[in-house]
């Protein structure tokens, strides 16, 4: 039988080199475990394997001895920590409206260094008025305001309409929700209900944060629990919502929670370790102020795991369908075949995955970066300052949880539908 090999070739031809996956061409199975024989292209369907008894088997216990006490407890819990009333600071709270601006000059008094912007309001108490607001002038701000133009007002209650109105920004609402939209067409486009499925998933996420996670942790709830519990939900939710609840679905979530809570425990430590306080995160200092009691460490480790789930789901969902496929083209592959072959695709895509995040959090410390630069600090002298450190202990611990997904995963996997060959060996015997 002809048969080909998966996975990267090694560049010697020694005798002695690995054995690696072989799958078998023009054979196919269709449904249950019955065989198909055909001639030319070959289609693997992957049903057959979450259809096949020994994973059933083995993803029931899986399901029964590991998810279902975790998803049971984390549900548990989000209920407990569950923050009820609103947390807002009623003295940092302040009103807003939206207006189109139809006309602008100069401010009457030229040492104002201002323009008077003439804004129809769209929204608030006095919807549908203009009202003068001075703006700053051409120069004063890195985009000039101009007719026609958004902004975002504050609104001073009680005093006189021609002073109640200050400008903020420019209201960008209108190019952001067209993003959105773009964005939700192409994911619906490309994966069909799938994409439509991973919409709602999305939009489930950011009702936790805002309405779970955000709000249980300026109550005083620790950090660490509320994201892991949170976390846990999300990516349950997410995974069953988007791939369905399956055999391969469960196994990639199972990774997913394995690798999120080694996450948390090395984000802890190292945390600690490297002696962050917290405080140099971005706004740290403002919410501390508003409540004195919040751990801005465990607030800090918090924000690794919720940044790690998206890409743990990522990889923990692409190993699990990789071994599925290379199963379901070749059912007498063993489990170390099955293994190797899935850890050769988990190389790469980690290599590339890690590079991303770690970049994207250099990114985000652009600015500090920028500045450390420009003083020629020595580098030893740069890491240590909390601003870096912080971002470095986020990304590498965030890799570490990725890295650590991938055998995990795999191996789960491996252990789901490796015996599949002697189910199709019964099968030939009873024909």
């Amino acid at each position: 039988m002809a048969s080909r090999n998966v996975g990267r070739r090694r560049a010697d031809h020694k005798g002695n080199r690995r054995r690696t996956l072989a799958i078998p061409q023009g054979h196919g199975h269709g449904h249950g475990h019955g065989h198909g024989h055909g001639h030319g292209d070959h289609v693997v369907d992957t049903s057959v394997v979450n259809s096949d008894a020994v994973v059933a088997r083995r993803v029931r216990i899986v399901v029964a001895a590991v998810l279902i006490p975790l998803i049971t407890a984390a549900v548990v819990l989000m209920i407990a920590l569950w923050p009820g009333g609103g947390v807002k600071v009623d003295s940092y709270q302040t009103s807003t409206a939206r207006g189109e601006v139809t006309a602008i000059k100069a401010c009457p008094d030229p040492k104002d260094k201002c323009e008077l912007a003439t804004v129809k309001l769209s929204n608030g108490p006095d919807k549908g008025k203009a009202v003068p607001v001075e703006v700053p002038s051409a120069g004063q701000t890195p985009f000039a305001i101009k007719a026609g133009q958004s902004v975002m007002l504050g609104i001073q209650e009680g005093a006189p309409l021609d002073q109640r109105y200050q400008y903020v920004d420019h209201d960008r609402s209108k190019p952001l929700l067209i993003l959105a939209v773009i964005f939700a067409i192409a994911v619906v486009a490309l994966s069909r209900w799938r994409g439509f499925a991973a919409l709602i998933a999305l939009g489930v996420t950011a009702v936790m944060l805002t309405q779970f996670i955000l709000p249980a942790i300026l109550k005083g709830s620790n950090p660490l629990v509320v994201a892991v519990v949170g976390g846990a939900v999300i990516m349950t939710i997410a995974v069953f919502l988007t791939h369905g609840v399956n055999a391969e679905s469960s196994i990639a979530l199972a990774g997913t929670i394995a690798a999120l809570g080694l996450t948390v425990l090395l984000g802890w430590f190292f945390a600690k370790f490297s002696q962050l306080s917290g405080l140099a995160a971005e706004g740290a200092s403002t919410a501390k102020s508003f409540a004195p009691n919040l751990d801005l460490t465990g607030l800090l480790v918090a924000g690794m795991v919720i940044g790690a789930l998206g890409v743990l789901d990522d990889v923990t969902v692409t190993q699990a369908a990789a071994v599925w496929e290379l199963s379901a083209a070749n059912p007498a592959a063993s489990r170390r075949e099955l293994m190797s072959a899935g850890l050769r695709i988990g190389r790469t895509h980690v290599a590339s995955v890690v590079n991303t995040l770690v970049l994207a959090y250099a990114g985000a410390a652009m600015p500090v970066l920028i500045v450390f630069a420009i003083q020629d600090l020595p580098t030893l002298s740069v890491l240590s300052t909390e601003s870096v450190a912080m971002e470095v202990v986020r990304g590498l611990v965030g890799s570490l949880g990725i890295i650590a997904a991938v055998p995990l995963t795999t191996a789960l996997a491996a252990m789901a539908v490796a015996d599949r060959s002697r189910e199709l060996v019964a099968d030939a015997e009873r024909l």
